[in-house]
């Protein structure tokens, strides 16, 4: 049924001169409104070549935005857009000024869309703004595309390298981040050499000559990349602390293991339920067990020691000088590989062969800290999505919430 009282929409809307509200239709069991809108006959507009007011020419067939809602009602904007006719540019069709070209949504709707997006999954988007899939997910792509297109190319300073699964079975995406903003910056299939060498592609040599450091783990194909790409790339490398302590760290469990089972077949459970605290730090060792865990290491376990070179490694990176950080590890290693604990030792030899780029922490002091961040967030994304099937889906997801983007369309009518 038409409706009075379309200055009164006209006010919600927030029109300029030349547009005004022409009718209003409003269907209550579709619980939805439909504006439509038209402007004064004697509007000249600007051309969007060259910005000169031009008469109109004529006008493109009749579209259709969704905006926000009205009185709980889903609200549609209809209009019919003019083509100036532009003495310089020739017939061209106006900027639209409350929505992006290309877009079904209105600017106002695609902010609250992209809102909404930030909290909750796609499907919840879905329901909440009445729309179709297709459509939610093609606001979410466009957001991205359009921050992607707004972002300054440059190279950070300090980047990190890192892998996130993508399914089981050993699907990976690489990742490389900005260590200081915080953002993910590329996303590409795989984790081979190439995965990484499109990121270090888009920039001359002298732009990556900018990079003052590089944090990753020690896996071949990325180290690969980096020094075929980035000048000076073994002076750059900082191979992650935290993936050193890991591996040590999992030796200990693997150590662990294999004692309980000899205990267990002599009668003894001096380590059942004793996990967890074998895999803490000294500092975060509950205080409800931190009795019962120097009583273990007070027995001579092999787990403790194992433990307790695991501990004396992290002092590694307290050294402020590379000297004295080598000649500490060179002691380390000595205990280590002595120690007569298969797993440690094995542990021990693969930190030696990489030690050159360890102990670069030194000269840069970085550590994949902000990138193992960032996959603790990629993860609740997966969560709340329930898993994602498509990898481009799947990096379009990342860079939504994770590329530190300015998604939101302009103008905003």
């Amino acid at each position: 049924m038409a409706l009075n009282g379309e200055k009164v929409y006209g006010e919600l809307l927030k029109l300029e001169w030349p547009w005004r509200v022409d009718r209003v239709e409003m269907d209550e069991k579709q619980e939805r409104v439909d504006i439509h809108l038209e402007h004064d006959r004697n509007a000249r507009f600007l051309c969007k070549e060259c910005g000169e007011e031009a008469p109109t020419y004529d006008h493109a067939p009749e579209r259709m935005w969704r905006h926000l809602d009205l009185f709980e009602y889903a609200a549609y904007i209809h209009a019919r857009l003019p083509r100036t006719q532009c003495k310089r540019c020739g017939v061209r069709l106006i900027v639209n000024e409350w929505a992006e070209g290309g877009s079904s949504f209105t600017a106002k709707f695609e902010r609250r869309v992209i809102d909404l997006a930030k909290e909750c999954s796609v499907e919840g988007v879905r329901r909440l703004a009445r729309l179709t899939w297709d459509q939610t997910w093609g606001g979410v792509k466009r957001a991205v595309k359009r921050g992607l297109a707004r972002k300054e190319r440059k190279v950070p300073r300090r980047i990190g390298v890192d892998e996130k699964s993508f399914a089981k079975r050993h699907k990976y995406e690489t990742l490389v981040c900005d260590l200081d903003a915080g953002t993910v910056e590329y996303v590409a299939d795989g984790r081979d050499a190439a995965s990484l060498a499109g990121y270090f592609k888009q920039f001359s040599r002298t732009d990556l000559e900018g990079i003052e450091a590089i944090a990753m783990d020690m896996w071949p194909a990325y180290i690969a990349a980096a020094r075929e790409h980035v000048p000076r790339a073994d002076e750059k490398i900082v191979f992650d602390k935290f993936h050193i302590v890991r591996g040590m760290t999992e030796a200990v469990d693997k150590v662990r293991r294999r004692e309980h089972k000899e205990l267990e077949a002599q009668g003894v459970d001096w380590l059942k339920r004793t996990r967890f605290l074998w895999l803490c730090n000294e500092e975060n060792v509950p205080a409800k067990r931190r009795s019962e865990f120097e009583a273990l290491k007070g027995k001579d376990l092999k787990v403790g020691r194992a433990w307790s070179i695991k501990e004396n490694l992290r002092w590694l990176w307290e050294y402020r000088s590379k000297g004295w950080a080598r000649r500490f590890f060179d002691r380390w290693y000595g205990w280590a590989a002595r120690c007569r604990l298969v797993e440690v030792a094995q542990a021990a030899r693969t930190i030696r062969n990489h030690i050159d780029n360890i102990l670069t922490f030194v000269d840069h002091r970085v550590t994949n800290a902000t990138a193992e961040g960032l996959n603790s967030k990629i993860e609740k994304v997966k969560k709340m999505a329930c898993g994602f099937r498509n990898r481009e889906h799947y990096r379009t997801a990342i860079l939504f919430h994770c590329g530190g983007l300015d998604m939101y369309p302009r103008p905003a009518a």
